[in-house]
């Protein structure tokens, strides 16, 4: 008796975990931008928000890996209100974007990025990037520093060079534990980006865990495998001295967020993946930028704290 109550106890997860993801909705219309990439016709997805007053300011949201442009949501109706265009595409490989095979990059990626606001005659913008989107945003910089009047950094991973401390991995190995996941894998990893869990946090994972019942699952599996080898491969750290462009830094002290920090003992993860300290020696890197620490605060500002991100974020964008 007591373990068919636990089978169906696991069933009752697996039908929440389902039923969460089939309600998860992007928040303002998707399009697609159809572009070349290495010999394929690859389609790349965004949302791009008006305000009902324009302003003729502009606003890029660079997401993630364990996202998608869903997880803006909060900051896309403040910028609006604002005044601000706001572009959120989803990178080629992640969301509603196209999972081709290709050889990812920052450099691609950033490319890709750049591409897109060409097509919608955005010469000019603000550039945000959290997580993986904070490595994107600062390859996106340095290569294209006419474009960026401003850049913000939330939490971005690669403020330490991963490939000193973490053990290389083959790609058949990621691939395979890629293929493995589960809603409650990721949602046990999303955990570790809070401090405390809340249930209104159970929407993003039900955003990323939506990959799960797609058709094209394999190919997923396999583009989050190898931008896996992207982060760990193209660091960034060593050009934050090259950044030019005003640049703020929002940073919640409690994270611990370490890319490989399963592969490490318990003495290496209790030395890097700091960013009380992370974030005091990247604004030293970065010439003339400026940090704002969130005391308490984990690996998602603006989903954990949206009030004082939102504050910290309006007082350096209207400059």
């Amino acid at each position: 008796m007591m373990r068919m109550k636990i089978i169906i106890l696991s069933l009752n997860v697996i039908l929440l975990g389902l039923a969460a993801q089939a309600q998860v909705k992007y928040p303002y219309p998707v399009n697609f931008f159809s572009l070349q990439a290495e010999g394929q016709q690859v389609k790349m997805a965004y949302m791009d928000i008006a305000p009902a007053v324009a302003t003729g300011k502009n606003i890029v949201l660079l997401h993630g890996k364990n996202f998608n442009g869903y997880y803006w949501k909060n900051i896309i109706s403040f910028l609006v209100d604002k005044g601000y265009r706001v572009i959120v595409p989803d990178q080629v490989g992640w969301g509603k974007s196209d999972h081709p095979n290709l050889h990812y990059s920052f450099f691609l990626l950033a490319n890709f990025t750049h591409l897109l606001l060409d097509s919608l005659g955005i010469n000019k913008t603000v550039v945000i990037g959290h997580s993986m989107g904070g490595m994107l945003a600062t390859r996106f910089t340095l290569m294209y520093p006419g474009t960026v009047t401003q850049l913000v950094l939330e939490n971005p991973i690669g403020l330490e060079d991963y490939a000193t401390f973490v053990p290389w991995r083959p790609l058949q190995e990621l691939l395979a534990r890629e293929k493995s996941a589960t809603f409650e894998s990721y949602k046990k990893y999303q955990q570790s980006y809070y401090p405390v869990w809340k249930p209104e946090y159970e929407q993003y994972v039900s955003a990323q865990a939506a990959d799960l019942n797609s058709p094209g699952f394999q190919s997923i599996a396999f583009c989050n495998a190898i931008t896996y080898q992207m982060i760990f491969e193209q660091p960034v750290v060593y050009e934050f001295n090259q950044i030019k462009v005003p640049t703020l830094l929002i940073i919640g002290t409690a994270d611990r967020t370490i890319v490989g920090k399963d592969q490490l003992n318990e003495a290496t993860q209790n030395v890097h993946g700091q960013y009380q300290i992370m974030g005091r020696q990247t604004q030293f890197r970065i010439p003339g930028s400026r940090l704002v620490e969130l005391a308490g605060v984990g690996h998602i500002p603006h989903i954990q704290e949206p009030g004082k991100y939102m504050a910290a974020l309006e007082q350096f964008i209207n400059k």
